[in-house]
């Protein structure tokens, strides 16, 4: 009833004139905020409550106010475009560096995890009837984690320093690699080609290969001077679009290749994932990326079908148990045998417990091949959603359970020796550091004397030739701008004690210090004003103001004084009068 008088309403005021595809972001957009508001207070994934909104648009009948129907091409457009700017990301993400010093956590945490539970889950859905590839892509569907979830809750919890955070990322990093493997071989693996299986997954891995070393050498003698060129405009819009493009265009590439298009998005991430553009790309491309991410799981949740789910909640609920079981005993199984600490361990198995996004995309990869039957599809849908929303609750509860085991003496204690860090990982480790932004006569200064007192530093610098310049030096740097939430967050704005603006520049200062005080509310915050109604305006904001002309009067007046041998005035009290006046 309430749906009919809704209808007639619309109806009647002429939403139907209204653009469909604006009506469906609308639609989305505002139910994704109302329902994730409501699960954050429950500290619950912002992601489950993307697939929630979903549900509620596909089964309680909103999607005719869009004009669109639950399986219109336009909304898994929408999903593809979130599919590919999430593997652009995963590639940007993804470090040659940091994979060489967690490759035994990632080649044998990470290799028996997928290999264990992949192999058990494929058993089980070959004696049930299922074909031999559609058993191997449950299997590896089913093996793999929610990198999202885990990482976002590791940060939440405080925990990104912890051992079980480190082999979380090691095992994340191997699933990472084997999802780019499975997206080449898949079209083999239900023969799509021709010749035998095992001939066409060694020309779509060869062809793979090929396309990620072209994208290299093109990243690294074509992209990257485009993008010194880009950097030294100083225009934001430019590099913005300049990235979106660079994003676009390879995956391009890769569709046109028939490799597809997340192949060729990881590729172009990959090109830029050891530049020094690589934070600046990340926190450009993270508003973007979290939209079309956003839309990708709201259009997993309307293919959700609540009927076919009211009549089976018995089998959802208890193959997302076993599902959560298996998961959590094979992760913290193999960590303990490669030696992680039990703690560290439960963290670890409670973080990668559920399917995730990556799980979500091979089904709907392989469903383009040979449709699923619906029932199996929505058990597989269902299940990563309860999965993936039970994953903060785990691991909030691994340290008091990890402390009662020990109690019981069921599990021992051992530390853990720690392990060195790659620039990547150090700049993610910094803490009680400060953040130097703008590296001019000004920031160079303060940064050397903070060094010398022993205190770590990170600079956060616009000149491309700059931040080329105090990597080579080892100097912890982002080629980043302070008035992006994303780039602060990656300085690690949390943990550190003081920021201070070296430039005077008040508008840019004004933009920044409400989102350094959201994050840090106790941080210490310093900045630069040229003239005094400057002045007010920062330290209305509670910035510790440096003013640039009484500090040049003080010195200019001590100066001159000095000429005259007179040291019976205070240049201090003289500026300060002459200023008020």
């Amino acid at each position: 009833m309430v749906a009919m008088i809704l209808k007639w309403f619309f109806m009647a005021s002429g939403v139907a004139n209204i653009s469909p595809l604006f009506a469906l972001l609308t639609l989305v957009l505002v139910l994704a905020v109302l329902i994730s508001l409501i699960l954050v207070k429950f500290k619950q994934s912002l992601l489950v409550g993307y697939l929630l909104s979903g549900v509620l648009i596909g089964n309680v009948g909103l999607m005719w106010v869009t004009g669109i129907d639950k399986g219109d091409a336009v909304i898994m457009n929408f999903a593809e475009i979130g599919v590919v700017l999430l593997m652009f990301t995963l590639g940007i993400e993804f470090s040659l560096s940091e994979f060489k010093h967690l490759w035994r956590t990632a080649l044998i945490g990470g290799g028996l995890q997928v290999g264990i539970t992949a192999g058990i889950v494929g058993l089980v859905a070959a004696a049930s009837g299922f074909p031999t590839a559609d058993s191997i892509v449950f299997g590896v569907a089913v093996a793999l984690s929610s990198t999202a979830v885990a990482m976002m809750s590791f940060q939440d919890l405080g925990q990104q320093n912890n051992p079980g955070a480190r082999a979380s990322l090691g095992i994340a990093l191997f699933q990472d690699i084997l999802v780019i493997v499975f997206f080449l071989v898949m079209p083999a693996l239900y023969g799509q080609g021709e010749g035998s299986v095992a001939g066409q997954i060694g020309k779509a891995l060869l062809k793979g290969g090929l396309f990620l070393a072209g994208a290299w050498l093109l990243g690294r003698y074509g992209l990257t001077p485009l993008l010194h060129a880009v950097a030294r405009t100083r225009s934001r819009e430019l590099f913005t679009l300049t990235v979106i493009g660079l994003c676009a265009g390879v995956a391009f590439a890769g569709g046109a290749l028939n490799l597809s298009l997340a192949l060729g998005a990881f590729a172009a991430g990959l090109v830029v994932s050891e530049s020094i553009y690589s934070h600046r790309i990340l926190s450009d491309i993270l508003p973007f990326k979290d939209l079309f991410l956003a839309i990708f799981f709201i259009s997993v949740g309307l293919l959700i079908d609540l009927s076919t789910i009211a009549s089976d909640w018995g089998r959802v609920l208890l193959g997302s148990a076993l599902i959560l079981i298996l998961k959590s005993v094979v992760v913290f199984s193999v960590l303990k045998w490669i030696r992680i600490p039990g703690r560290p361990a439960l963290l670890a198995a409670g973080s990668l417990a559920s399917t995730g996004e990556f799980s979500l995309v091979l089904i709907g990869k392989a469903g383009g091949y040979r449709p699923f039957d619906p029932g199996t599809e929505q058990m597989l849908l269902v299940c990563t959603a309860v999965t993936m929303a039970v994953v903060p609750s785990l691991m909030r509860g691994a340290g008091p359970l990890g402390k009662w085991l020990e109690k019981k003496g069921v599990m021992g204690v051992r530390k853990i020796a720690p392990e060195g860090m790659t620039p990547a990982k150090a700049i993610k480790g910094i803490t009680d550091h400060a953040i130097i932004c703008g590296y001019g006569p000004v920031g160079k200064s303060l940064n050397e004397a903070l060094k010398r007192c022993g205190v770590d530093t990170l600079v956060m610098e616009l000149n491309s030739d700059t931040v080329r310049a105090l990597k080579s030096e080892g100097q912890p740097v982002l080629f980043a701008d302070a008035t992006h939430s994303e780039a602060l967050d990656l300085a690690g704005i949390k943990r550190a004690r003081l920021v201070a603006f070296t430039f005077p520049s008040v508008r840019t200062t004004s933009i920044a210090v409400p989102l350094v005080r959201e994050r840090n509310s106790g941080i210490f915050i310093f900045g630069r004003a040229k003239f005094s109604g400057e002045v007010k305006i920062l330290r209305e904001l509670g910035v510790q103001v440096i003013h640039d002309e009484r500090e040049s009067a003080v010195s200019m007046v001590r100066a001159a004084l000095s000429s005259y041998q007179r040291e019976d005035v205070d240049p201090e009290e003289v500026v300060g009068d002459t200023m008020e006046a």
